[in-house]
């Protein structure tokens, strides 16, 4: 019985393929009957029967509407979702016990479609979404040559990398009577970092004690005096802009300008496992993760020392993503965790 569980897991996800953009065909696109759809079957097959026996011709003519009307709202049905491309924004790294908002987008090549929804598989969510079946999804109309986006929300995960999970895209438009669906399987896995601790105690003090930095050396995070501007640069902090010099002048696109800060006379500060002895290994990871985020929110140079990693001193955007992956994926692999259905 697992041997045949494992060869079908190994067919579907090879019919199924990861992958950030998805292309619905008739490949990929799948369509039955609704409870309503199965019982109007029933009605009609009646009607047909009834009609026969009484030789009746108006009750031939209904039967015949019925059953061609049928058939067009299947070919809708499947029609509404054929041909729509999707693709997804990677998701963003999140604080572990925070939901992840996944952000999707739908082309639509044709005419309009209407009544898509998107949601999250509910085998693998089963213990996110049975206390709120409406979590986890998202409904979308999406016009004639146009675009639509969506947002869903994926629930609270443990830290570590996450596979994304598997997202069904449903419509029962026009008259309910089919179901089509189609499933993505998005290739993005998502971070979820270690919950900092809410009141953490301070920086530990002897760490870098008496190692003054230059002003040429200390970073480029910027202290409170300011210099001077220059043009805006991708990871610049949104507190830096000048807003009001940001502000559109005529028809011309507005120029963004940040704040140049003279960086800071400050001390080389490592922050190392051993400070946070005493505590279980979430504790201390919490604890990191909050000092962490304090000596970035004080432009401080700093370093993480891990039992199996070591970052050098540094500071800026880039500095604190890699200490924040390096506390997320502690004692974890960094191959994405797969969903348990």
């Amino acid at each position: 019985m697992a041997t045949l569980a494992s060869r079908w897991q190994r067919w579907w996800s090879a019919r199924h393929p990861r992958a950030d953009t998805h292309h619905l065909t008739q490949r990929n696109l799948y369509i039955v009957p609704t409870r309503p759809g199965l019982f109007f079957c029933a009605t009609l097959a009646v009607l047909l029967l009834a009609s026969i026996n009484e030789q009746l011709s108006l009750g031939f003519a209904l039967s015949f509407l019925l059953a061609g009307a049928g058939l067009a709202s299947m070919l809708a049905t499947h029609a509404n979702l054929r041909g729509l491309d999707l693709d997804l924004r990677p998701p963003e790294a999140v604080e572990a016990g925070s939901e992840a908002p996944l952000l999707l987008r739908l082309h639509n090549p044709g005419a309009a479609r209407y009544g898509i929804a998107l949601t999250a598989d509910r085998r693998e969510w089963r213990h996110f979404l049975k206390s709120d079946p409406l979590r986890g999804s998202a409904w979308a109309d999406v016009p004639a040559q146009g675009h639509a986006q969506v947002q869903v929300a994926l629930p609270a995960l443990p830290r570590g990398l996450h596979a994304l999970p598997t997202l069904r895209l449903e419509t029962r438009f026009p008259l309910g009577l089919f179901r089509a669906w189609s499933y993505w399987r998005p290739a993005s896995a998502l971070l979820v970092y270690p919950k900092a601790e809410a009141l953490p105690p301070p920086l530990p003090a002897g760490a870098g004690e008496g190692q003054r930095l230059p002003a040429s050396a200390s970073g480029a995070r910027g202290g409170d005096e300011v210099q001077g501007l220059r043009p805006y640069q991708r990871g610049d902090r949104p507190r830096d802009i000048h807003w009001k010099k940001a502000l559109p002048q005529g028809d011309a696109p507005p120029q963004w300008w940040v704040r140049e800060r003279q960086p800071p006379q400050g001390q080389a500060l490592w922050l190392r496992w051993e400070d946070t002895a005493g505590m279980d290994e979430e504790a201390r990871l919490a604890r990191l993760c909050a000092w962490v985020r304090l000596a970035d929110g004080q432009g401080l140079r700093y370093g993480l020392q891990l039992p199996r990693l070591h970052l050098d001193l540094d500071c800026g955007d880039g500095h604190l993503q890699a200490c924040l992956r390096a506390l997320a994926l502690h004692g974890l692999s960094e191959t994405p965790q797969e969903p348990q259905p």
